[in-house]
């Protein structure tokens, strides 16, 4: 491509867009589905019970510690189907660049994507890119869909929780979301923050493949945190949640900040972490298996199912009980 900055005819089907296609995208994704540049991506026949999820990824800036918004489309997209128990098989990528954006600046988030695609196994099947005027967009931002089929036979069961199943977190909260306040707002803090935005298939895949219905339910607790996805979790089982203030495993730069800003870690994104609700007998016995693998080795019991109203609550540090409910607003917007 002659140019160094995105042009509005780079999105007006002419040679441009064919030059901005076949030299720089595209080669970033090439594999048989893509290369003929069919209208669909032709994905021949699959075998399995099918999983399907979209997403849109906007997050300001496109680069912070840890990721940035190529990773975070790909990985967004596959831990979707991962907490549904299934294997992504192929995402398609769509591109809204906005006119002036450095050519550069899309080459590096799509080397990036081509790289998470590597690491979960998946391909980009297809795509479509358009140009807006400057000032009508914000750079890039980039949606996502993805086909996956159930890998070991298992799916979420939300109506098996039952009164003395645990809750497991598979790691720290809040990192994503701090290390993107950080590079927009340009803090500057000892210890550095790097987003956990990291595909989970790896992890969560043999686990219900070893498990089976002892894990009853997965979700990823991005926007909202862990906080907003438990009490989706909780009205999607009719169950009462009841968490434990001492077990929630927060890094001490992210308390750090959120000390400082104000923020609760609870309600804070996450881009390569999982909520389970498991089995109470089993859950030892999962939790040292996720604790095997890289993403889940800080893996920690947060809680458990009780008898009661469906909901949240939080056995407090001195003993109370507080409700934890959705909050009002976002403690900071745009994070994915």
């Amino acid at each position: 491509m002659r140019n160094d900055r995105i042009l509005l005819s780079h999105g007006e089907g002419g040679k441009r867009t064919r030059d901005l296609i076949a030299e720089v995208i595209a080669r970033h994704f090439d594999n048989p589905v893509l290369s003929p540049f069919l209208d669909a991506g032709l994905l021949g026949r699959i075998e399995g019970e099918i999983a399907f999820t979209t997403d849109g990824y906007v997050v300001t800036p496109p680069f912070f510690p840890g990721g940035d918004i190529g990773r975070l489309a790909v990985c967004g997209t596959v831990n979707d189907l991962a907490v549904c128990g299934a294997k992504a098989v192929a995402i398609s990528c769509g591109l809204i660049l906005e006119e002036g954006l450095p050519a550069d600046t899309l080459t590096r988030a799509l080397s990036s994507m081509r790289e998470a695609a590597a690491e979960a196994g998946v391909f980009v099947a297809c795509g479509d890119t358009k140009v807006v005027e400057t000032g009508k967009g914000d750079g890039i931002f980039i949606t996502t869909a993805g086909v996956g089929v159930l890998a070991a036979g298992w799916k979420p069961a939300p109506g098996k929780v039952r009164p003395g199943d645990r809750i497991l977190l598979t790691g720290t909260m809040g990192d994503h979301q701090i290390a993107v306040l950080i590079a927009r707002k340009g803090l500057s803090i000892e210890a550095p923050v790097r987003s956990d935005v990291a595909p989970l298939s790896g992890l969560l895949l043999p686990l219900v493949g070893r498990f089976g219905g002892k894990v009853r339910f997965m979700r990823d607790p991005t926007r909202g945190g862990v906080g907003v996805t438990l009490n989706e979790m909780a009205a999607a089982a009719g169950a009462r949640f009841v968490l434990e203030e001492a077990r929630l495993p927060v890094r001490e730069p992210v308390r750090g900040v959120c000390e400082i800003l104000g923020f609760d870690p609870l309600y804070l994104a996450n881009e390569g972490k999982a909520v389970l609700i498991v089995d109470g007998d089993a859950a030892e016995e999962i939790l040292a298996a996720l604790r095997e693998h890289i993403c889940g080795k800080e893996a920690a019991v947060i809680g458990e199912v009780t008898e009661g109203a469906p909901g949240v609550r939080m056995r407090t540090a001195v003993g109370g009980l507080r409700a934890v409910d959705y909050p009002v607003g976002d403690q900071l917007p745009r994070i994915c």
